[in-house]
C-alpha cells in the first residue's frame, strides 16, 4: 500500500495498533483493537475517527453559492451560512456520481466534502461548468477531519475548547491554539456528534487533545470498520454499495435530498421523469430472521425462489446481535414481506423493514 495516500495522522494510527484498509485510494485505520468494541463505544459513550481521506474543495467568487445549487441535488437556498447540507451531484442519466456535504459560507464561499474516491470527478465538473469569477479548487490534501460521535461527544469537543450545542448540520468557525477549525453537528454514526474539519499542520494536535479529554469518558479510537458497521445500522447509504451511476436517489429513497422546486439540477429531467413514472426498484431493509450474515451481491428472492434483486450493504449488527442489509429490490417488494437471501448456497429468511434498524438516542438524520 506504499503508493497510497496517508492520513496526516498516520503515525499516531501506527502507534495505537491501528489494522489498515484501502479506502478511496488512502491508507485509513479498519480498526484497532476490534470492530464491535469500536461500534459500541460509539453507541454507548464516544468514539473519534480519522475521516480525512474525505474529499475537501472549494467553490469561490461572485454568485458561487447560486452556482452551486445550480449543479447539485438539494435546495442550497434552504440554508443560510453558517448550515451545512447533505446533496448529491448527479450525471444527467440521474445517477449518483457522489453525495457530499456542502458548508454553506456565505453567498460567495461554498466547502464541499465529497467522498475519496469522487472527489477528482466532482471538482472536474464543477470546474467545467463554472462561470466566469466562481473559481473550484481541490482542497483533498489540505485538510484533516475528524469524526466525534457518541453521546459524550458535546462532553470532548468543549473541554478542549471548541463550541457545541449548536443545531444539526451548523457549524461555527473556531480558534485551537492559533488555528481556525470548522466545527459541524454532523456524522454518518446516527449518534450525536460533531465532524472538525482541520488544516493538516494542526491534525495532531487535535487528535491528541480528543483523547486526552475522552479519556474519561472511555474514548475509543475508531476505524472505519465500525464506521460502516455504525452507518448500517442506521440506514445510510454508501456511495458505490446502495447509491451509484447506476442507482438513482429515487431509487434509494433519497428524493428528501433533491429541490424538486428547483429550476435545475444536474440530472434533473431523469430524476424528475423516474420519480414521476415510479421507481422500477427501490432501496429497502432487511432484518435476519434466524442467523444469516448478508453480505454486498448477494441475491434476494421471493419464497419461490424468483430473483428481486439484491444486497448492497450488509453486515452483522452489533446492537442487533443479528444480521441487516440494505437490498435494492423489485418495486413490488413492500415493508412487513419477507424474502429470502442466498448465503453460501443456504436460503436465509428475512423481514423487510423500514430503516434505521436500532433506536439512538439522538437520531440525527
Amino acid at each position: 500500500m506504499t503508493s497510497l495516500k496517508k492520513s496526516p495522522l498516520h503515525e499516531r494510527h501506527v502507534a495505537l495498533g491501528a489494522k489498515f484498509a484501502e479506502f478511496g485510494g488512502w491508507e485509513m485505520p479498519l480498526e484497532y483493537g476490534g470492530v464491535v468494541a469500536e461500534h459500541t463505544a460509539v453507541r454507548t459513550s464516544v468514539g473519534v475517527f480519522d475521516v480525512s481521506h474525505l474529499g475537501k474543495a472549494t467553490v469561490k467568487g461572485p454568485g458561487a453559492a447560486a452556482y452551486v445549487n445550480s449543479c447539485l441535488t438539494n435546495d442550497l437556498g434552504k440554508i443560510g451560512p453558517g448550515q451545512a447540507q447533505y446533496t448529491l451531484c448527479c450525471a444527467d442519466t440521474g445517477g449518483v456520481v457522489d453525495d457530499l456535504i456542502a458548508y454553506l459560507h456565505a453567498d460567495d464561499d461554498v466547502f464541499l466534502i465529497p467522498n475519496a474516491a469522487n472527489t477528482a470527478e466532482v471538482v472536474r465538473r464543477l470546474q467545467e461548468s463554472a462561470p466566469e469569477g466562481v473559481e473550484v479548487v481541490n482542497r483533498h490534501d489540505d485538510y484533516a477531519i475528524l469524526a466525534v460521535q457518541g453521546t459524550h461527544s458535546d462532553d470532548v469537543v468543549a473541554a478542549i475548547g471548541l463550541p457545541t450545542g449548536h443545531d444539526y448540520m451548523a457549524f461555527a468557525v473556531a480558534d485551537f491554539a492559533g488555528t481556525p477549525v470548522v466545527v459541524c453537528r454532523t456524522g454518518y454514526t446516527g449518534e450525536r456528534g460533531y465532524e472538525l474539519v482541520v488544516p493538516n499542520s494542526a491534525a495532531v494536535a487535535v487528535f491528541d487533545a480528543i483523547l486526552a479529554a475522552g479519556e474519561q469518558f472511555g474514548i475509543a479510537p475508531a476505524g472505519l470498520g465500525a464506521r460502516d458497521t455504525l452507518r448500517t445500522e442506521m440506514g445510510y447509504p454508501l456511495h458505490g454499495q446502495d447509491i451509484s451511476l447506476d442507482i438513482t436517489p429515487v431509487q434509494a429513497r433519497s428524493g428528501w435530498a433533491v429541490g424538486w422546486k428547483k429550476e435545475q439540477f444536474w440530472g434533473d429531467q431523469a430524476l424528475r421523469a423516474e420519480k414521476e413514472a415510479g421507481p422500477a426498484r427501490i432501496l429497502r431493509g432487511l432484518r435476519a430472521v434466524g442467523r444469516g450474515i448478508p453480505r454486498p451481491h448477494m441475491t434476494v428472492a421471493d419464497a419461490a425462489g424468483t430473483a428481486l434483486g439484491e444486497v448492497t450493504s450488509g453486515t452483522f449488527s452489533p446492537t442487533l446481535k443479528k444480521g441487516i442489509a440494505l437490498a435494492l429490490l423489485d418495486a413490488t417488494v413492500k415493508e412487513g414481506d419477507q424474502v429470502t437471501v442466498d448465503i453460501r448456497g443456504r436460503q436465509e429468511l428475512f423481514d423487510v423493514v423500514k430503516p434505521p434498524f436500532v433506536t439512538v438516542h439522538v437520531r440525527e438524520s
